[in-house]
């Protein structure tokens, strides 16, 4: 699964990167946890749009916004089953930036976390979809990251892990003309192994109120 992640990138290597115009405010995050802001994007007509979306999907149909807690991963193989995801799988994608997440490994009688990154830190994405809920009082536009099963290298910590895209594969997620299911489901695929790399961590991460540098420091052997 995915349940904590960072985004500490520069925001000019962000808009370079993929190729949109950050016009929101973001500060640099170490722990993003359930429930805050993530910076997604969606295709426009002409160009990507940034959004900071509520992580923990809220379904238009839902009574109110506890469910998104329990509802921050969609695993991609029952997409197509879920009442609460089959519907967006067609027309509201999005992709959520990162640069790294953290997975917790059991050793012995604790479970140990570790901070995975791609490609040496570089910034990332993972595939999502969203969805917006609102009642009398507010309007709440909320997402969930798509998980898979685990590469070599996530087998060791997690039976699952998030879907991570590619250049071709962001592109793709992104193009609204798609609405090939199969084809999107084969976007959906574990992250080759050799371009990851995890570590461990400081157990500071496990509190979602420390957000700090120190969280992606390694622990020394």
């Amino acid at each position: 699964m995915c349940g904590r992640f960072t985004l500490s990138t520069e925001e000019k290597e962000l808009e370079d990167k993929f190729q949109f115009t950050l016009d929101i405010p973001i500060a640099k995050r170490y722990n993003i946890s359930p429930t805050q802001s993530v910076l997604a994007l969606t295709q426009g007509q002409n160009e990507r749009k940034a959004h900071l979306f509520r992580w923990g999907l809220v379904p238009f149909w839902a009574k109110d916004l506890k469910i998104g807690s329990k509802m921050i991963n969609a695993r991609s193989e029952t997409l197509h089953e879920k009442p609460s995801f089959r519907h967006l799988i067609k027309r509201n994608r999005c992709i959520i930036l990162s640069n790294g997440f953290f997975e917790w490994k059991k050793e012995g009688n604790k479970k140990q976390p570790y901070y995975i990154q791609v490609d040496n830190g570089k910034p990332f994405s993972f595939a999502g979809l969203w969805d917006t809920w609102s009642n009398d009082r507010e309007q709440i536009t909320t997402c969930t990251i798509i998980t898979t099963t685990p590469n070599t290298l996530m087998k060791e910590l997690h039976h699952r892990m998030p879907v991570i895209l590619d250049k071709d594969g962001e592109k793709a997620w992104l193009d609204e003309s798609l609405t090939d299911t199969d084809y999107l489901q084969s976007l959906m695929t574990p992250f080759a192994s050799e371009k990851m790399h995890a570590y461990p961590v400081s157990i500071d991460v496990n509190n979602p109120r420390n957000d700090h540098a120190d969280n992606i420091i390694a622990l020394s052997s």
